[in-house]
């Protein structure tokens, strides 16, 4: 599905530390000095899922296919990068591919790693990367917006809504608020999403703590970020950075030992991966046999056909009926026909809605 989130945030908060430790590739520089990554490095990240371990379990399969999110390690911003400040306007456009954005915010005390402004104060942080993100959209709608009020006069109706829907998203830009925030109809938001602005992509905070916070009751530094994040109804995951990359380094056999020294019952990476999938509004299904077990992320509300369509188009096109198992039930079951004999497997037209979870066998014309 090529989801990718990017990572941002001001220089030296942890993020190339971060990539490192939730790519499969862990190519990126992380060094105590601001822009030690220049061109954006792109990682491809499991998402972890109990559901789909508990399948494999039960079929113990040939091959297994995890659902994947593509990380992206953005560089340092600073202020001014929306005027091309360190490298700004390459940055900024990095951010523009991406579907989603995990701003990460020091959280720590730390004399021995530098600050971009010489104070931990990660209010203000966010509010520097924000500012320059919402002055990118600005300049990038003011453009747009003179151009669409002449086609208005003469266009068609998308011109005219158009024209309409960049003076709100200006306005909103403007208050200094982002630009998902402005009210549109279905329509015109439609159309400003072609305009790949920055404000208008779904975002979660990673509050990169302390060693020692980890398992601790939140610092003030935490507790901002958290009462920031819920006024916004977005999400937090506190995770500690240089912790999470000692974990990536070790053989697998030794972390569970090492995750529990440190009291965590799994890495923290782990919901930073969950969080990325899940804000961009996707669900998983299921494919599931001695073969393959095989997790394809979709669009909630996607039809059958459409989940069918994930797999392969000739499976859309000639899409018959669905078999559907609900994962907990095949599990708890423990097989397909035994979940057929309990009533557990549905057969589903057209119009059925996946379900997140669902487990799914599609019958198709050649």
């Amino acid at each position: 599905m090529g989801l990718k989130v990017g990572i941002v945030g001001l220089p030296n908060v942890g993020k190339s530390t971060l990539f490192n430790a939730v790519s499969t590739t862990a190519k990126a520089e992380a060094a105590n000095f601001p822009f030690c990554t220049i061109d954006p490095n792109v990682g491809t990240a499991p998402v972890y899922d109990p559901r789909f371990d508990a399948l494999v379990k039960l079929y113990k399969p040939a091959k297994e296919v995890r659902a994947t999110v593509d990380f992206v390690d953005i560089a340092g911003l600073v202020r001014g990068a929306s005027k091309g400040e360190g490298k700004g306007n390459a940055f900024l456009s990095h951010i523009r591919e991406v579907d989603a954005i995990a701003h990460v915010v020091r959280c720590f005390d730390d004399d021995n790693v530098l600050h971009v402004d010489n104070k931990v104060d990660p209010l203000s942080d966010i509010e520097t990367i924000e500012t320059e993100l919402i002055l990118k959209d600005l300049d990038a709608v003011n453009k747009r917006l003179d151009a669409a009020k002449k086609r208005a006069k003469f266009g068609d109706a998308n011109d005219r809504v158009m024209a309409e829907a960049l003076e709100v998203v200006a306005a909103v830009l403007d208050r200094g608020e982002m630009a998902h925030t402005a009210k549109l109809s279905d329509d015109a938001r439609a159309l400003v999403r072609e305009l790949f602005l920055l404000t208008d992509k779904p975002m979660f905070f990673v509050a990169n703590v302390a060693e020692r916070d980890i398992g601790a009751a939140p610092n003030r530094h935490l507790v901002a970020v958290t009462e920031l994040a819920k006024k916004r109804n977005v999400p937090v995951v506190p995770i500690c950075a240089a912790i999470e990359a000692e974990i990536a380094s070790m053989p697998v056999e030794d972390r569970p030992d090492f995750l529990s020294s440190v009291g965590l019952a799994e890495p923290g990476l782990h919901q930073v991966i969950r969080t990325g999938f899940s804000i961009l509004d996707l669900i998983t299904f299921f494919t599931a046999g001695d073969p393959e077990v095989h997790a394809w992320p979709i669009k909630r509300g996607s039809s059958a056909p459409g989940a069918a369509g994930k797999i392969h188009t000739d499976i859309e096109k000639g899409f018959v009926k669905a078999e559907i198992i609900f994962w907990k039930d095949l599990v708890e079951l423990g097989s397909e026909a035994a979940c057929r004999a309990a009533g557990k497997l549905n057969i589903e037209g057209k119009a059925y809605v996946m379900r997140d979870g669902d487990v799914a066998h599609f019958r198709h014309t050649k």
